[in-house]
């Protein structure tokens, strides 16, 4: 076979080209520090490339972003609820020191005024925000849970659910007299005040519709553990003022609804046939609400109907039995909780017990102030012998009239003492699942942490070249490139001219 010279050429020049080729190769690599610099360059690095740089990226986006986000969320939360302990411990000390039969009139104004600071902070603590978020209403995270300002145009329609467990048994004074008493001869002060035990359900609101609620009824489990169908109560109810003296003294088949104090009293007959029930269901109106009260919408079944916006319509809120989970996505498929609702931790228990409280020291007060003016009077030495005689008789009903209202008074403090302790306990509770939460996620990050280092390192073996390797090939490569152009230099300057 004859070789020319031309051919001799063309594999000369092809062999230096790929030479050179592999030199400027591996000079990319070495000067990128990438082992390919375009995806046709190897398609399986690439490929492998784009899928470990997508993992890689979902893992940054958990653990830079979604994990921190919610450790913040739930740490603010962590935070309000340790501070609604701290303040339902207070309420407890001070409930312990209500219930003692020492205290003075100034102790008393003393622990109300204390009491109604304290309330006021733990619904505070519920507006407790996290990046403009509220962190206890649920999904509707731009609403707080406390209103802000007096709302005297809203309206709302609530349906409250109980259990028999939730109906109480509370003491009331009933036959009190008044200074007033006395200029009514028909009043000879022969009946002493009772202290009579009363059944009721105690609203969430005070300050209520004066109609009677829209409908009380009730269910029960059945043998197998289903209710029953609503039965509604066929008992009378009657709306009645709290100052009429048979608010509290329903007959045994009556419901008396008294709006001032958001209570629905129930006689013996409808009191013996509530408690066994499994639910119970009250629907009933209040409008205008307090600053500082807490919002029917993050706690009932309800309506509201904004009266300064009759043109809206009415907004009807529904309370979920499943809750209303915020879930942050903190790995491939995994999703946590971060939220927790108010009505989990903060309730209107504590403070409707602690306006039992207020109203019964209040009541105290009063009688011991018509006490303090009948002794005024019985100084005023003009007095009759009648007269002195009838004062002394509406003293000594007053007198046990004030017995009977610090006995009541003492045990408004111990129901105080037990409802701040079954706060503290729904607060731990809510606590102990949001710890339990917050050790999850912190298991979740310390895997994505291993992950994304061992991500990291996988990237690395695929895309980064092996420098010091490298430098070798390419000085290698550098040494073939110039033995080539010399092996090259030697066949070109020779041609059939030499030998002729």
């Amino acid at each position: 076979m004859r070789i020319t010279n031309k051919m001799m050429t063309n594999n000369m020049m092809s062999n230096i080209n790929k030479n050179k080729l592999n030199m400027t190769t591996l000079e990319e690599q070495y000067s990128s520090g990438k082992k390919i610099q375009r995806p046709s360059d190897d398609p399986i690095i690439t490929v492998r490339a784009l899928k470990l740089r997508t993992n890689l990226s979902e893992l940054s986006q958990y653990y830079e972003k979604n994990i921190p986000d919610a450790q913040s969320w739930m740490d603010v939360t962590e935070s309000a609820l340790t501070t609604v302990n701290d303040v339902l411990k207070q309420i407890n000390t001070y409930c312990v020191q209500g219930s003692s039969d020492t205290l003075t009139a100034s102790d008393r104004s003393s622990i109300a005024q204390n009491l109604e600071q304290m309330k006021q902070q733990i619904y505070q603590e519920g507006n407790t925000n996290y990046a403009g978020r509220y962190v206890f209403t649920g999904y509707k995270t731009d609403s707080s849970l406390i209103f802000s300002e007096d709302m005297d145009y809203l309206t709302y329609n609530i349906t409250q659910d109980f259990t028999g467990d939730d109906l109480q048994v509370v003491n009331k004074v009933s036959g009190s007299y008044d200074i007033e008493d006395y200029d009514d001869s028909a009043t000879d002060f022969s009946e002493s005040p009772k202290l009579n035990e009363v059944y009721r359900i105690q609203l969430a609101y005070d300050k209520l519709s004066t109609d009677a609620p829209t409908s009380i009824s009730y269910f029960k489990e059945d043998s197998s553990g289903i209710l029953t169908e609503q039965t509604p109560i066929s008992s009378n109810i009657n709306s009645i003022s709290s100052t009429d003296p048979e608010a509290y003294t329903p007959d045994a088949d009556e419901i008396h609804y008294i709006p001032e104090t958001g209570e629905v009293i129930m006689g013996a007959d409808v009191y013996k046939e509530l408690r066994t029930a499994n639910k119970i269901e009250m629907q009933y109106q209040k409008t205008g609400f307090e600053s500082g009260s807490l919002k029917p919408e993050h706690y009932f079944t309800c309506t509201m109907t904004d009266g300064d916006k009759p043109e809206q319509g009415d907004i009807t809120y529904t309370k979920s039995e499943e809750g209303q989970d915020i879930q942050y996505e903190v790995n491939y498929n995994q999703k946590i909780k971060v939220n927790t609702e108010g009505s989990d931790a903060i309730t209107h228990q504590i403070g409707r017990s602690i306006e039992d409280i207020l109203a019964t020291v209040n009541e105290v007060t009063d009688t011991e102030s018509k006490i303090a003016e009948v002794k005024k009077r019985l100084a005023d030495t003009t007095l009759s012998d009648e007269e002195i005689t009838r004062y002394n008789k509406l003293k000594d009903q007053l007198d046990t009239e004030l017995d009977l209202k610090k006995e009541a008074m003492q045990k408004a403090f111990e129901k105080g003492i037990t409802t701040s302790s079954e706060g503290q306990d729904k607060v731990n509770a809510a606590v102990a699942d949001l710890g339990s939460r917050a050790v999850r996620l912190e298991l979740t990050e310390n895997r994505l942490s291993s992950q994304k280092v061992d991500f990291e390192d996988l990237l690395s073996k695929n895309e980064d070249a092996d420098l010091v390797e490298t430098y070798i090939k390419y000085g290698s490569a550098e040494t073939v490139y110039n033995s080539s152009l010399s092996a090259a230099a030697k066949i070109i300057k020779n041609s059939l001219l030499d030998f002729l």
